[in-house]
């Protein structure tokens, strides 16, 4: 099979985006528009030119507050994830741990951000970034550990009895059935961790934090009446959301090419 082109790759990917391209362009085109037509105040919704300016005159700030959220953010993503994982594979492979462990699972997914995070924040300071980093896996763990496990079970049951057929050890089915079928679900969880985790860092700083993080900044640029300077902010927070679930994505492309749904975006 010939391989495309770099000059008809390019001409596919720039067709695939240029949708979503023309919309955000329109949207902040009339997003413009509307607030000048209509003379809408700005602590009701700030223009775009507006939330620019703010941003560009406010980056040095805004850039030390995004890297110490991102890194709440991060640790909290790869405790949570790790968590989820580890408890997976236990879940999967020992049906005593799945009934032990899964009604825990289900009722710490259930508690609310809102009512963790305050005693999160008493248990471990509200000021140590340590405790926006637990509420942070606690919101990816659930996630995490439900993909992993559909994965680790959900196997092609002619492809296990195949490999046992054989004599194939525990490890060995593992190790080259369940594993490899696991990985498409546990990239998928981690996409949805990546986009929770910054939701969760960001969150989790509304009910104290240091005021090096982007929550208190938010909410002290907008109990002042700053609400362009809280909008860039929250530009910030959606930047370094969209850069996380574009590095599982490469990553995703990297570990599985030979998956379906990674063939399918080429």
């Amino acid at each position: 099979m010939v391989a495309p082109r770099p000059g008809v790759q390019l001409v596919t990917r720039i067709r695939r985006f240029a949708p979503a391209l023309v919309l955000f362009v329109a949207v902040l085109f009339l997003w413009e528009l509307a607030i000048r037509l209509f003379d809408v105040q700005q602590f009701l919704l700030p223009a775009p030119s507006v939330i620019a300016a703010a941003f560009a005159q406010n980056l040095d700030r805004l850039l030390f507050v995004g890297w110490f959220t991102t890194k709440e953010a991060l640790g909290g993503f790869l405790i949570g994830c790790t968590a989820g994982i580890v408890v997976a594979f236990a879940t999967a492979r020992w049906s005593t741990m799945s009934q032990t462990l899964m009604p825990f699972a289900i009722a710490a997914n259930s508690v609310p951000i809102i009512a963790f995070a305050p005693i999160v924040n008493n248990w471990f300071g509200v000021d140590n970034p340590l405790s926006k980093m637990l509420i942070v896996a606690v919101i990816v763990f659930f996630p995490m550990m439900i993909n992993t496990v559909r994965g680790l079970t959900l196997v092609d049951p002619a492809a296990l009895e195949l490999m046992r057929a054989n004599a194939a050890s525990e490890l060995q089915v593992l190790l080259k059935l369940r594993v490899p079928n696991a990985l498409p679900y546990m990239f998928n969880a981690f996409k949805v961790a990546a986009t929770l985790s910054m939701i969760g860092a960001v969150v989790s700083e509304y009910f104290g934090g240091s005021r090096s993080a982007l929550g208190i900044f938010i909410t002290q640029e907008a109990a002042q009446f700053r609400f362009a300077n809280a909008w860039s902010a929250i530009i910030v927070a959606s930047i370094v959301g969209i850069t996380f679930y574009l590095a599982v994505l490469l990553a995703e492309r990297l570990a599985i090419p030979w998956h379906s749904s990674v063939r399918s975006h080429d």
